[in-house]
C-alpha cells in the first residue's frame, strides 16, 4: 500500500489538463505510441469536438521511481474544468489523497482554478501547484507564481513548470506525486469498505461499478452487495483501469478498480453508495458525499409519444454514467409524456441533449429551462415550484422565493464597466470588487439564477472577449416578484412554452417571444392570434393573417352586392374554421426560446 499514489489533476477549464495527462501517460509508458492520440482519456466523440473534459476518467500508471527502481502504482483521475461538470470534479477528489493544481502561465488564476482548490482543501488533499503551457509566448511565468503563492500560500521553490504539449517538466511532476502525496491509509484486514465513484452502462456486461478501496480487498466470486440496498451479488470480474479493463484476481486496499456483476438494473446502483461484502452484518457507509443539487430545469419529451418507453431506459442509463442528472415524470398538454430534468448548468443540458441524441439515437424536443421556486400560500403552505404548470392560482400565492446565486467574476480591469452593466441589468448586486494583481480583479456579486440561466455566460464572454472567468455558488432563496407568463394561440395556453419571469422583464421577454413565434408558426386558413399574458392581462400580441383566395375575381363589374356576398360566405367559413382548426407548434419554436437574443 505505501507504493500507491492516487491524485487528480484539477484545474480551469481549458488549461491543459487532458494534455497534460497525455503526457504523463506517454512518459510513463503507459500507453504504446501506436494508442497515442490527443485527449486519450477523453473517450466521448463530444469531449474531442469541444475540446473539453465532460466525464472524469480514472486511469492506473506504472513508475519506476528514480534510480531506487522502486515500482508504484499511480492512480490518476483527469477531471473536466467548466463550472457545470464540478459534481465530477468533487466525486473525483473524494477518490484521492493528492491534487495537481494546475494553471494555464499565458491566463493566470482563473474562478474555477479558485473554487476547485477549496475543494481539494476541503477534502484534506495535498495539492501540489503546477504552472503549465511555459512554453507559449505570452507566458507569464513570475507573475503566475506570485499570483499561486498568494493564494496558497506555499514557497516559490514548490511550484513546478511544465509544459503539457511539449513534455518538459512531466518527470518532476512524477517525482513530486510520490514524494509529497501521502500513501493511501486504511486497514487490509478489516471487511470490504469500498467507495462508489463512478459507473458506467455495457450492454454487453450490465453495469461496469468504479470504485475506490478504503479497507479490506475484493477478490473475484466475492459475494457483493451496496450498503444501500443490502442486495447480494456475485463478483464476476475485478480488476484495474487501464486504457482498458484490465482482469486482476483481486484488488487490495487503497487501489481504484472495477467490479462487473451482471446488474442490469441501472437503479440498484448509485454513485456514492458503498460497496461490501455480503458476510458483512453490519457495514459502516463511507460519509461526505453530497447529494446533488440542480440548478436548472427543463422538460425533454419525445418527438413521437410512442417513443416514451425507450427514452426512459436511455434516461436510466445516462444517469449511471452521469449522476448528477436527475430526472423525475412529467405530462404536458402540447407534448404528451416526458420527463422533468434537473441539470447542473446550461451547458450540462446541452451535453445530455447530445447524449441522448448520439449514444442512444433519441430525437427529444427541450422545453425553456428554468430554475426551482418556492411559493408561500395565504395559509402559509409552502409549495416548491419547478416548472410553470406547477404554480398556483396568483390570488392565493403571499410571495414568491427565487434562489440566489454568488457569482466569482475574474477579469482585467478594462472589462470592469461592461461587466457591471451586464450584472446590474440582470438584477445583480454587487458585493465585493478587489485586485488580486495589478492585471487581473475579482467582482463578487449576488444574483438571481433565473438570470443567469439562459445566455449570461455567453454574454460575458462576448463583452470581455474572453478574458472573463465565472464561477458561482447557491446562495439562499429571497421575495421576488415572479409570474407565469402563459403563451396563447387563438385563446389555447400551449403550457409547453409558459415561463415563470420577473415581473420587470415580462413584457420584453413576451413581445420578443411573440415575433419569434411569428416568424416560425406556419400561416394556416384563418387568422392566428398570438398572445402573451400574465393571468387576464394580455401584454404582448402578434396575429398571422390567414391565407386567404380571391372569391371575387370571377366578379368582373356587375353590383356590390354581389362581392359582398361572397366574401361575407367567406368570412363565415373561415370563422367556422377558425372554431374547430387547431394550430400545431413546429418543433423549431420550442428550440427558438432558447436562443432568444440571438
Amino acid at each position: 500500500m505505501k507504493n500507491i499514489r492516487n491524485f487528480c489533476i484539477i484545474a480551469h477549464i481549458d488549461h491543459g489538463k487532458s494534455t497534460l495527462a497525455d503526457r504523463l501517460l506517454e512518459v510513463t509508458n503507459t500507453i504504446s505510441e501506436r494508442d497515442m492520440q490527443a485527449q486519450v482519456l477523453d473517450d466521448m466523440d463530444l469531449e474531442r469536438e469541444k475540446g473539453i473534459t465532460i466525464k472524469s476518467h480514472a486511469i492506473q500508471i506504472n513508475y519506476t521511481y528514480k534510480s531506487e527502481k522502486e515500482k508504484y502504482v499511480l492512480n490518476l483521475i483527469d477531471t473536466p474544468g467548466h463550472v457545470d461538470f464540478s459534481y465530477e470534479v468533487s466525486r473525483a477528489l473524494a477518490a484521492c489523497e493528492g491534487a495537481l493544481l494546475l494553471v494555464d502561465a499565458t491566463q493566470g488564476i482563473q474562478a474555477q482554478t479558485i473554487s476547485n482548490l477549496y475543494l481539494a482543501i476541503e477534502n484534506d488533499l495535498e495539492i501540489i501547484p503546477v504552472i503549465n503551457k511555459i512554453d507559449m509566448d505570452g507566458a507569464m511565468i513570475d507573475e503566475v507564481k506570485d499570483q499561486i503563492i498568494e493564494l496558497i500560500g506555499c514557497k516559490p521553490e514548490d511550484i513546478l513548470l511544465a509544459s503539457g504539449r511539449t513534455g518538459l517538466g512531466v518527470p518532476e511532476i512524477l517525482e513530486a506525486i510520490v514524494e509529497k502525496i501521502p500513501a493511501p491509509k486504511g486497514d487490509p484486514e478489516a471487511p470490504l469498505q469500498a467507495l462508489i465513484f463512478d459507473s458506467v452502462f455495457n450492454s454487453f456486461r450490465g453495469i461496469i461499478v468504479y470504485y475506490r478501496i478504503l479497507n479490506g480487498s475484493i477478490k473475484k466470486g466475492d459475494i457483493v452487495k451496496f450498503v444501500s440496498t443490502g442486495i447480494p451479488y456475485g463478483a464476476d470480474e475485478v480488476g484495474v483501469l487501464k486504457l482498458g479493463l484490465e482482469a486482476k484476481k483481486e484488488v487490495l486496499t487503497g487501489d481504484v478498480g472495477y467490479i462487473i456483476t451482471g446488474i442490469k438494473n441501472a437503479k440498484e446502483v448509485k454513485v456514492g453508495d458503498t460497496l461490501t461484502l455480503a458476510s458483512n452484518l453490519n457495514p459502516v457507509a463511507i460519509q461526505g458525499f453530497e447529494e446533488v443539487k440542480p440548478m436548472v430545469f427543463a422538460g425533454i419529451f419525445p418527438v413521437n409519444t410512442d417513443d416514451f418507453e425507450e427514452l426512459r431506459d436511455c434516461m436510466d442509463k445516462l444517469q449511471l454514467n452521469d449522476a448528477s442528472l436527475t430526472y423525475e415524470l412529467e405530462t404536458s398538454q402540447a407534448l404528451g409524456f416526458g420527463f422533468r430534468c434537473g441539470f447542473l448548468g446550461m451547458l450540462h443540458m446541452e451535453i445530455i441533449q447530445e447524449r441522448l441524441e448520439r449514444e442512444f439515437n433519441q430525437t427529444v424536443i427541450t422545453t425553456v429551462p428554468n430554475v426551482s421556486f418556492v411559493a408561500t400560500t395565504n395559509k402559509g403552505e409552502t409549495v416548491i415550484v419547478n416548472n410553470p404548470a406547477e404554480m398556483r392560482d396568483p390570488t392565493r400565492i403571499d410571495h414568491i422565493q427565487e434562489p440566489f446565486i454568488k457569482a466569482q467574476i475574474i477579469t482585467k480591469p478594462e472589462y470592469i464597466g461592461n461587466i457591471m452593466t451586464l450584472c446590474l441589468g440582470k438584477r445583480g448586486l454587487l458585493v465585493n470588487q478587489s485586485y488580486l494583481t495589478t492585471t487581473r480583479v475579482e467582482l463578487i456579486f449576488e444574483m438571481p439564477l433565473t438570470e443567469i440561466v439562459f445566455d449570461f455566460y455567453d454574454k460575458l464572454k462576448s463583452q470581455t472577449r474572453g478574458y472573463a472567468s465565472f464561477d458561482y455558488h447557491p446562495l439562499d432563496k429571497r421575495d421576488s416578484d415572479i409570474a407565469k407568463m402563459d403563451i396563447l394561440l387563438n385563446g389555447d395556453k400551449v403550457d409547453a412554452l409558459s415561463a415563470l419571469i420577473h415581473r420587470s422583464r415580462a413584457q420584453d421577454f413576451g413581445r420578443k417571444l411573440c415575433e419569434k413565434l411569428k416568424e416560425l408558426l406556419p400561416r394556416q386558413q384563418f387568422q392566428i392570434a398570438i398572445q402573451a399574458a400574465i393571468g387576464a392581462k394580455v401584454i404582448a400580441r402578434e396575429t398571422i393573417s390567414a391565407l386567404r383566395k380571391d372569391v371575387t375575381a370571377k366578379c368582373y363589374g356587375g353590383d356590390i352586392s354581389r362581392k359582398r356576398k361572397l366574401l361575407e360566405k367567406q368570412k363565415e367559413g373561415k370563422k367556422r374554421m377558425r372554431q374547430i382548426g387547431n394550430v400545431e407548434v413546429p418543433q423549431e419554436a420550442f428550440l427558438a426560446v432558447l436562443k432568444l437574443d440571438d
